[in-house]
């Protein structure tokens, strides 16, 4: 079979449609309707039209992380050793590509597979991919099948690892961490939230601050972990939810890790450290009780560690504490047991001293919600007198937890849903 003379791209995704695939083009049909089933559920899956077993190959080119994949996605085009392997593997994919599925159906007396090889998508949508992503699948599929010759196809290939990446960093933004016995995996979050910073009213100079530190390290400049930290509702985790959205295509990613989680941030820093992405650690809504140590791992981490902070990684949290750890009066005091109880406050507020940038996000002032509540009822194309929009408005931050851009945000939402 073909797939046991792969060398690099071995053990690819899926790998039973392969199997039963190439059983088929060979003669034997014990597997026919496992290998459309496969198929037709995939394609419907993953949002696939067109030529579906084309889509699948380009799948699995384009999620295979192995020597020549990882390397392309650095540097472009390589050479050597490893680049005569991928050639070698890169025939085999040629003769799949080459296959005409309306042979199956010519051979089995079946019509299915003429309807796998021009298959309408019901909503042209993914469960695992954006609608951008799943659009560079079904290019690259296309631009595989249509090459004529093996550089081309090796060049188009080549042009999809440089410019998009490799596996499941370059197929999605964000990321989150899962610690299965003992063992740390870093997961794709397939729905993501669709926010841009323009989509944020107001707090202009604290997204200016953001966007500043955050081009600085994509361009692999200085840059410093961030702390936003303020009022409830105020956007700090909106956000940096944005960067993931406006600074995708530039390399950046984001990961998510709870405060439970912080043991595990030297096992991701282990698998991302050398990957041509920047990535953003991600903790939302930061802070500590004063009985919790977790802070110990991230100070580590940050800074004071023995194994460095890596160059393409940054920590950005949001808190509602500017210190990250509760005070209590007690701190105060003096004349306690603890006679290093000044020592002992000192170390869990230094946490906070480790993000070198650190942005206030305040609630807004009247005039300011009443702003964020126009410009939202703008855009939801609310057909309201202002005078009774804001009396509204204020009457519903009255019982809704007060002024911020969250409490504008259900208001609009909420009008939207009551008006025909």
């Amino acid at each position: 079979m073909i797939k046991e003379q792969l060398i690099l791209y071995r053990n690819p995704r899926r790998a039973e449609i392969l199997d039963y695939m190439e059983e088929l083009m060979s003669g034997d049909d014990g597997h026919i309707y496992e290998a459309f089933h496969l198929l037709t559920e995939m394609a419907a899956h993953h949002g696939f039209e067109g030529n579906v077993w084309h889509d699948y190959l380009a799948y699995v080119l384009a999620n295979h992380e192995n020597a020549f994949s990882t390397a392309c996605e650095v540097v472009g085009r390589v050479e050597g050793s490893v680049n005569e392997m991928a050639r070698h593997d890169i025939r085999r994919f040629r003769q799949w590509f080459k296959y005409d599925l309306e042979e199956l159906d010519a051979k089995y007396g079946t019509t299915l597979f003429a309807v796998l090889k021009n298959y309408q998508s019901v909503r042209g949508q993914s469960k695992d991919y954006n609608q951008r992503v799943r659009n560079r699948i079904l290019t690259l599929a296309k631009e595989l099948a249509s090459a004529e010759s093996e550089e081309e196809f090796l060049n188009n290939l080549t042009d999809f690892y440089q410019h998009f990446g490799v596996g499941k960093f370059g197929l999605h933004k964000a990321f989150r961490i899962e610690n299965r016995n003992g063992n740390v995996e870093i997961l794709p979050i397939t729905r993501t939230e669709h926010v841009n910073l323009s989509d944020l009213v107001g707090y202009e100079s604290q997204k200016a601050k953001l966007v500043e530190n955050t081009e600085a390290f994509l361009r692999g400049k200085k840059a410093n972990n961030v702390l936003l930290y303020g009022d409830a509702g105020t956007g700090k985790s909106s956000s940096i939810k944005a960067l993931m959205n406006e600074y995708y295509e530039q390399g950046l990613r984001l990961i998510e890790v709870y405060k439970y989680q912080m043991r595990d941030l030297l096992a991701v820093i282990g698998q991302i450290k050398n990957r041509n992405y920047k990535f953003i650690i991600y903790m939302d809504d930061l802070s500590f009780e004063e009985f919790e140590t977790e802070y110990k791992y991230m100070k580590a981490i940050i800074e004071g560690g023995m194994e460095r902070r890596p160059d393409n990684m940054l920590i950005y949290a949001t808190s509602n504490r500017r210190h990250l750890i509760k005070e209590t009066f007690s701190d105060s005091r003096t004349g306690d047991d603890d006679l290093h109880k000044t020592d002992s406050v000192q170390e869990r507020l230094s946490l906070a001293a480790r993000f070198g940038v650190s942005i206030y996000y305040g609630k807004p002032l009247k005039k300011d919600f009443q702003e964020i509540v126009r410009v939202l009822a703008a855009r939801e194309g609310l057909d309201i007198p202002e005078e009774e929009l804001l009396m509204e408005a204020n009457k519903w931050e009255l019982s809704h937890g007060g002024m911020s851009g969250r409490t504008a945000t259900q208001f609009i939402t909420w009008l939207a849903g009551t008006r025909e």
